[in-house]
């Protein structure tokens, strides 16, 4: 895959990201609600064993995993979450797709907005920017401390399913078709490897440089 390594755009901003526990927890509550409507058993429902596998990623509490599940089993108290994705361009002209989790349709489409207008982007119309993503299963594994050699690893993950392979210094990243995610991770998995990021995104099919005058402004809002 050509491009600009994802997994360096993550790494950058992880440490802000770490300092927001508890929206990050509220953010998986949602995502494990909705993930446990389709069934509440994570070994039968495939979407919910992937986010509850990232919520222990994130060390979320066994208790609120818990919770959020139950909460789906029996839902009496009238939430109804829905998945909407917006389209649009930031600081640059960088193309931007957000998919969000909301109860409130329109007060989301408002606030989704207003934070494009007001950080130097726009928000387009459906279909303007989805055409340059696609979606992929993703895995990093941090190289620090491993002494597996890139060859010898590539062959392992193409092995194991994967699609295609990015190496760095700082890493190596793993692509899967959707339907082959489960499996490659497990199979890394079972190798002993362990991941930074193991998720299905949204990936962008080419990336580009940001401006300089417009780096701050972008990552501030990323």
């Amino acid at each position: 895959m050509a491009g600009h390594s994802k997994w360096k755009n993550i790494q950058g901003r992880k440490n802000a990201q770490d300092s927001k526990r508890a929206k990050i927890f509220q953010k998986l509550a949602k995502e494990i609600y909705v993930a446990a409507k389709s069934g509440p058993d994570p070994n039968l429902n495939p979407a919910l064993r992937l986010v509850v596998d990232k919520a222990k990623a994130a060390n979320m509490p066994n208790d609120n995993v818990k919770r959020a599940i139950q909460k789906a089993a029996g839902n009496n108290s009238g939430e109804n979450y829905e998945e909407i994705s917006y389209e649009g361009y930031g600081p640059g002209g960088i193309a931007i797709l957000v998919h969000t989790l909301t109860d409130n349709r329109n007060r989301t489409g408002t606030n989704v907005r207003v934070a494009f207008n007001k950080n130097g982007g726009s928000l387009g119309e459906t279909g303007s920017v989805a055409y340059m993503f696609e979606r992929k299963g993703y895995l990093v594994i941090e190289r620090e401390g491993l002494t597996t050699t890139e060859d010898d690893f590539m062959l392992e993950a193409i092995e194991a399913g994967a699609a295609d392979v990015e190496v760095s210094e700082e890493a190596f990243e793993v692509f899967t078709d959707p339907a082959d995610f489960a499996a490659v991770k497990e199979a890394l998995a079972e190798s002993g490897y362990e991941f930074a990021v193991a998720e299905i995104s949204m990936i962008p099919s080419l990336y580009n440089e940001i401006p300089e005058d417009k780096q701050t402004e972008f990552e501030k809002n990323a």
